[in-house]
C-alpha cells in the first residue's frame, strides 16, 4: 500500500512536468502548464500539494481560498495508485493548510458519474448540495456540489 510511503508537499514550478502527466491520465481536458504555472506562482489564493512516492509524483490537489472558504480547484491521483489513500492524504493537506487560512467550509464539485470519487469526499464528511448542469466541457457532464464545514476537529488541527 503506497499510503504509507506517500511524502506531501507543496507544489512548485519545477514540479509541474510530472503533474502533467497525472493530469492526462485522470482528466479528459488536462490543464495546461501555463495555467498550472499561473496557479503556482501569481495565484495568492492558490494552494497545491503534490504527493510522492518515492521521486515520482502521484497525485496533487488544489484549493483556492476566497474569504472563509475553501474551493477545492482539483484533485488527481494517477490511475495506478488510486485507492491506496493518497486522495484522502491530500484532501488532508488542503485542509490543514485552508484552516490555517481561516477556512470554515470547503466545497468542490465533482461529475454525477463519479461514485467512486462521491463516496471519497462522503467519507470526508463533504455532503451534496446542488448541481451544476452542464458543467463538464468535454461531454456537457453535471457537476454535483459538495460542502464540508469544517468543525472544532479541523480548527484545533489548523494551529
Amino acid at each position: 500500500m503506497a499510503g504509507a510511503n506517500v511524502v506531501y508537499r507543496v507544489m512548485t514550478v519545477d514540479d509541474i512536468p510530472m503533474v502533467q502527466l497525472v493530469e492526462r491520465k485522470c482528466f479528459t481536458t488536462p490543464w495546461s502548464r501555463n495555467i498550472f504555472v499561473s496557479e503556482v506562482t501569481r495565484n495568492d489564493n492558490a494552494i497545491y500539494f503534490v504527493a510522492l512516492v518515492g521521486e515520482r509524483i502521484v497525485g496533487y490537489a488544489g484549493i483556492w481560498i476566497i474569504l472563509d472558504e475553501g474551493h477545492i480547484t482539483n484533485i488527481a491521483v494517477d490511475p495506478a495508485f488510486q485507492r491506496q489513500g493518497i486522495g484522502e492524504g491530500l484532501i488532508d493537506e488542503l485542509t490543514k493548510a485552508a484552516v490555517r487560512r481561516g477556512v470554515i467550509a470547503m466545497t468542490l464539485e465533482v461529475r454525477v458519474s463519479n461514485t467512486g470519487a462521491q463516496a471519497l469526499y462522503t467519507k470526508l464528511g463533504f455532503v451534496p448540495n446542488g448541481i451544476r448542469k452542464e458543467y463538464y466541457q468535454d461531454d456537457k457532464e453535471d457537476a454535483l456540489i459538495m460542502w464540508r464545514e469544517l468543525g472544532e476537529e479541523w480548527t484545533n488541527a489548523g494551529n
